[in-house]
C-alpha cells in the first residue's frame, strides 16, 4: 500500500469516527465518549480509536470541530449570499431555526447542549465551547450593526441587546423542541425574531 493511500484511509475512518461521535455527543454529552464504546460500535480495537486521537479530550475536541464545520454549513453558508445587515441577520436566524426544526443533529443543537455540559467546569474543551459561541455571537453582532448603520433598526439599537434576545429565543427553540416536542415552536419562534427585528413575513 502506497503511503498517499495510507494517509487517505487513515483520514477517511478518523471521519467515520468523529461523525458516529457527533451524533452520540448531541444526545448523551461529549463525556459520554468512551473508548470502549466506540470500539464496539466501530468493530475497531480501543488502540486503534485512540490512536486517531491520542486522549479523550482530544477526541472532545475534535468532536467539536466536526460539529462546527456541520453548523457552519447549515446555517453561516446559508446566510452567507445574502446581502450584509438586515438580509444576512434575517438568513442567519431563519437558517438558525431551520437548523433546530429538522433536527440536524439528534440531540438539537450540539453547542447547547455542550454549553450547559461543560460552563461549569474548567480546561479546554470549555475554552473550545466557548469560543463557539462566541464567534456566532461575534457575527449576529456585527449584522446586527450593519442593520443600524443601514437604518433598518433605530439608531439607538443595542447591538447586544439584540443578540442576547436573539439566542434567548433560539435556545427556547430548542428546549421546546428537545424536552416538550412542540412542533409549534419554530412558528413561534419564527413570530418572535421579525417582531424583535421589525418585520412582517418572516
Amino acid at each position: 500500500m502506497s503511503p498517499r493511500r495510507s494517509v487517505a484511509d487513515a483520514l477517511g475512518t478518523r471521519a467515520t469516527i468523529l461523525d458516529r461521535c457527533v451524533g452520540l455527543a448531541s444526545t448523551e454529552g461529549l463525556e459520554g465518549l468512551t473508548i470502549g464504546r466506540l470500539a464496539t460500535e466501530l468493530g475497531m480495537s480501543k488502540s486503534g480509536v485512540l490512536g486517531h486521537f491520542g486522549s479523550k479530550e482530544a477526541l472532545q475536541l475534535a468532536v467539536l470541530d466536526r460539529a462546527g464545520q456541520v453548523f457552519r454549513a447549515e446555517v453561516w453558508e446559508r446566510a452567507l449570499p445574502e446581502l450584509p445587515g438586515m438580509p444576512r441577520l434575517r438568513a442567519l436566524c431563519d437558517a438558525s431555526i431551520s437548523y433546530l426544526e429538522r433536527g440536524v443533529f439528534p440531540g438539537g443543537c450540539f453547542f447547547t447542549a455542550a454549553a450547559h455540559e461543560f460552563d461549569g467546569r474548567k480546561g479546554a474543551v470549555r475554552d473550545a465551547v466557548r469560543a463557539r459561541f462566541d464567534a456566532w455571537r461575534g457575527r449576529l453582532r456585527k449584522e446586527t450593526q450593519r442593520a443600524v448603520d443601514a437604518g433598518d433598526l433605530p439608531g439607538d439599537t443595542d447591538p447586544d441587546q439584540v443578540v442576547f434576545e436573539l439566542l434567548g429565543m433560539l435556545m427556547a427553540l430548542n428546549h421546546a423542541l428537545q424536552l416538550h416536542r412542540d412542533d409549534r415552536a419554530p412558528a413561534r419562534a419564527r413570530r418572535a425574531v421579525a417582531t424583535r427585528l421589525g418585520l412582517a413575513g418572516f
